[in-house]
């Protein structure tokens, strides 16, 4: 079928290593996470045995270094992103949560101790983490959050609630935040710890390929080895949250980019009035249209990745990456419907299955009002959230 991405010759843009990191993957899940996706959403499953098939690629946590991690760069950890979206975008929140938020989280603020104890069974799939910041109340605003841990002699007393956890039901450990007497602290909650328990969202029309979970603690008790020791503040878990919505910058792409494949293959052999729909002029239009939307996306995105590289990526340049790219995203998966007609409000189709999961995307780690009040802070210096 034909490659959108190729119009702008998107692959000149990046390394051999890169291209052959893109290729792999994608061999990968085409012949082991593709088939059947359509199923595992209209189900509201995810399959637990890709955690440890993807950890033997090499790709939980790829751009970290060290404890079992493969080390490589921004824009090969973003491809990765990229391709796991295009199969489904609860297939990259889940490698995303596990690697840029409960991996991260530990490989930045925490012990030697916990990063030798968790980091390489979290990066071979072999433990499955998840990251606790969002409660039912407190979502753009974290800092208001009320899950608290208080101290106890030698010990940490947690309770509080949080929501929309990726990965909680299956999750090994959680990388739970809460308020203590010297303000925000991180905690690794092993999820069979006693007064721990985890209830999966049910009923969603959005990422119903991935585990959403609410957490609940009530009066959980941990040594004070299970708190990050480095991470002070509310800028601790921002700083992790950074770190997933850059590979969503690619991800978004991913999904656009398998919506027009799909779409483009579709008009090309769906034919009307005697011939192709990709023939008639307002078809090619939109399709025109689209391509070049994603190739702006795939530019920026490659962009930011190679900022990142020389550690000159800001916040406000990772939110204007997110709020473009899944706008776009989303965009592009609406439009792709139209072009399938009634076909595409069928799950033999991907786009209307990529425009539900969007919608989550657009809304998760940073919503897009948030992300456009970032941007216009950093562009007037005056921050307008309250």
């Amino acid at each position: 079928m034909p490659d959108p991405l190729a119009l702008l010759d998107i692959d000149s843009l990046l390394t051999e290593e890169e291209r052959e990191i893109r290729r792999g993957l994608a061999d990968f899940l085409d012949a082991r996470a593709r088939p059947g996706v359509a199923d595992r959403f209209e189900r509201g499953v995810f399959d637990r045995d890709l955690a440890r098939e993807l950890g033997a690629l090499g790709v939980l946590g790829m751009h970290l270094t060290g404890y079992g991690c493969a080390g490589l760069g921004p824009v090969a950890y973003g491809l990765a992103c990229l391709e796991l979206e295009a199969v489904d975008s609860g297939l990259r929140s889940f490698v995303s949560v596990q690697g840029s938020l409960a991996m991260y989280s530990i490989w930045r603020y925490g012990s030697e101790e916990q990063k030798r104890e968790w980091l390489p069974r979290l990066a071979a799939g072999e433990a499955v983490g998840c990251f606790a910041l969002t409660e039912p109340d407190v979502g753009s605003d974290p800092a208001a959050m009320r899950t608290r841990a208080v101290r106890d002699g030698s010990d940490w007393v947690l309770t509080g609630t949080k929501m929309w956890i990726t990965n909680g039901g299956i999750a090994d450990v959680a990388t739970v935040w809460a308020r203590t007497e010297d303000g925000v602290r991180g905690f690794l909650v092993p999820t069979t710890a006693t007064g721990f328990r985890a209830v999966d969202v049910p009923a969603k029309l959005s990422l119903r390929a991935s585990v959403t979970s609410e957490l609940v603690l009530e009066d959980v008790r941990l040594p004070d080895a299970a708190r990050l020791p480095h991470a002070e503040g509310i800028g601790a878990p921002l700083s992790c949250l950074n770190e997933a919505r850059f590979g969503i910058v690619f991800g978004a792409v991913g999904a656009a980019w398998d919506c027009l494949r799909t779409t483009l293959d579709y008009a090309l052999t769906r034919e009307q009035f005697g011939r192709p729909i990709a023939g008639f002029q307002l078809t090619q239009g939109k399709l025109a249209d689209m391509a070049v939307r994603l190739g702006g996306c795939a530019l920026l995105a490659v962009h930011l990745g190679r900022l990142k590289e020389r550690d000159r990526l800001r916040p406000e340049q990772v939110s204007a990456g997110k709020l473009n790219n899944v706008r776009e995203a989303i965009g592009i998966a609406r439009e792709c419907r139209t072009v399938l007609g009634a076909n595409g409000v069928t799950l033999d189709y991907s786009p209307l299955r990529h425009a539900n999961n969007l919608e989550s995307v657009l809304t998760y780690e940073g919503t897009a009002e948030v992300h456009t009040l970032t941007i216009g802070r950093a562009l007037t210096g005056i921050a307008a959230f309250r």
